[in-house]
């Protein structure tokens, strides 16, 4: 076994507006606070988290041969992650309208063709000798799910934010020793679910709760709270993938889970300073 954390899941292409309020559903003209482009994706950014935290981080995704998917793979190779790259036909794209305060719109300009084939021998070689599994929301991850338990290595997931009712999520709660969430859909209080997830066979259950940090429930049913580091946000996206990346990292560099926690806590404190997925990308493509 190696150190590398194995991660599977969506890398995107984004064009990101800056806007001071979402668009009301009414024809109507908006000026934007700014935009740029970046590199997007709830796995892209995993990958780049622990890779800027010195850990190994082997990424499998889909990518086109288009402008877009070579950006991503020159920019997530340069910031340090090891690609396993299929073919998707073309690379998914997003336009994100962003407020201020963290509210987002996503709109999907062009997904890749998931073509629903066994997994390659270098993506089954790559779990079996990760310390971790990470396995994001996407049907390409959904599909490993099988090969990631028989490897007997932890599997990670992170569930956004699940409704506790969507069919498609259930297998990764299944599947998974530790699942990260936030609280946005789950109602007003988080923890019954979390305590359900345990009794399932889970060994850990993390919700991250924006500005208020997060709460997390262990194997024994105990409880932990973890504050959020203060810092003057520039841009909230990729905060979780940062918090759930500086967790897993401490976690397999032995720390308890309070002091995991907190190491997740300022990782996502240095995300929020930076409008990129992770600070690594500042000098690559501009702060």
């Amino acid at each position: 076994m190696t150190d590398h954390v194995f991660i599977a899941g969506p890398a995107s292409w984004n064009r990101i507006a800056l806007l001071d309020r979402l668009p009301e559903p009414v024809p109507h003209m908006q000026f934007a606070l700014g935009d740029w482009e970046t590199v997007g994706g709830t796995s892209a950014g995993k990958a780049l988290g622990l890779a800027g935290l010195g850990r190994r981080a082997v990424l499998h995704t889909l990518l086109g041969s288009d402008e877009a998917g070579e950006r991503v793979r020159a920019l997530l190779t340069a910031a340090g992650v090891e690609l396993i790259a299929t073919d998707g036909g073309r690379t998914e794209r997003h336009l994100n309208l962003m407020t201020p305060a963290g509210e987002r719109v996503s709109l999907y300009l062009a997904t890749p063709d998931d073509r629903d084939d066994d997994p390659p021998r270098e993506v089954v070689d790559a779990m079996t000798d990760a310390a971790a599994i990470v396995l994001d929301l996407a049907p390409l991850s959904r599909r490993l799910i099988p090969s990631a338990r028989v490897t007997g290595r932890p599997i990670w997931t992170d569930i956004h934010d699940y409704d506790g009712e969507a069919d498609f999520h259930r297998p990764f709660i299944e599947a998974a020793d530790a699942i990260f969430m936030n609280a946005d859909r789950i109602g007003d209080d988080p923890l019954p679910f979390m305590e359900r997830c345990i009794e399932g066979g889970a060994s850990l259950v993390v919700c991250t709760l924006g500005a208020e940090g997060a709460v997390a429930v262990d194997e024994r049913m105990s409880r932990h709270h973890v504050a959020a580091e203060p810092v003057e946000v520039l841009d909230t996206n990729g905060a979780g993938d940062a918090f759930m990346a500086g967790v897993l990292d401490a976690t397999l560099a032995g720390s308890p889970l309070p002091d995991a926690l907190r190491a997740g806590a300022r990782h996502a404190a240095s995300v929020l300073t930076t409008r990129h997925l992770h600070p690594n990308l500042d000098a690559l493509l501009g702060a």
